[in-house]
């Protein structure tokens, strides 16, 4: 591997900034606002999001 920084072939451009960021998704224990890392659901149900200390909380929804 090279130490050297990866570049984008010539003529390539970048994607904008604001594709490229993470989704807001938010902690659903009651009176938490981190962010939902952890999210948990069946097949073709509404996923639910927890933080790394809450996701034992989601285990409900499995």
């Amino acid at each position: 591997m090279s130490d050297e920084p990866a570049r984008l072939a010539d003529g390539m451009t970048p994607a904008p900034r604001e594709r490229a960021r993470v989704l807001g998704h938010v902690c659903e224990h009651a009176g938490c606002v981190k962010h939902g890392g952890f999210g948990f659901a069946r097949p073709r149900q509404e996923p639910h999001w927890f933080c790394f200390e809450h996701r034992d909380d989601g285990e409900r929804y499995l």
